[in-house]
């Protein structure tokens, strides 16, 4: 497994999709969540979203289209490429959406809380519209 630190996270192979990833989700939205990436990056369906989003399955990792190790290195480049582009950090609580009680979602089988928070860590973008057309 390869470590993503802040000195090496630029040269890392998934380094060029997801600056592509963020740039689309900010040219929609002012608002950069790891779960939009994720699906734009193809690593997740929209399908397999919406089920884990209804409670039909357990937790998100569950149905990631790929390994868990490239889940977290694309987790910690997306905070570190957020980071450089100064976005606002803020943990946001997923609960269930349907019918009937609203449980609070997962995104891992072992519910660590560094995990838990790396995917529910939603950046805010706090500058100008034209230096947002820049970077998109």
């Amino acid at each position: 497994m390869k470590k993503v630190t802040v000195t090496t996270y630029r040269k890392d192979k998934y380094y060029p999709r997801v600056v592509r990833a963020v740039a689309k989700v900010l040219s929609k939205s002012d608002v950069v969540a790891p779960v939009d990436v994720l699906i734009e990056m193809g690593n997740l369906t929209k399908k397999n979203h919406d089920a884990w989003r209804q409670g039909k399955v357990l937790y998100l990792e569950r149905v990631f289209e790929g390994s868990l190790s490239k889940a977290n290195r694309i987790l910690r480049i997306i905070g570190f490429h957020a980071h450089d582009l100064n976005m606002v950090p803020n943990i946001t609580q997923y609960n269930q959406s349907g019918k009937g009680k609203k449980h609070t979602l997962r995104f891992s089988k072992s519910g660590d809380i560094k995990i838990e928070e790396a995917y529910s860590k939603h950046f805010f973008w706090n500058q100008s519209p034209e230096k947002k057309q820049e970077i998109v």
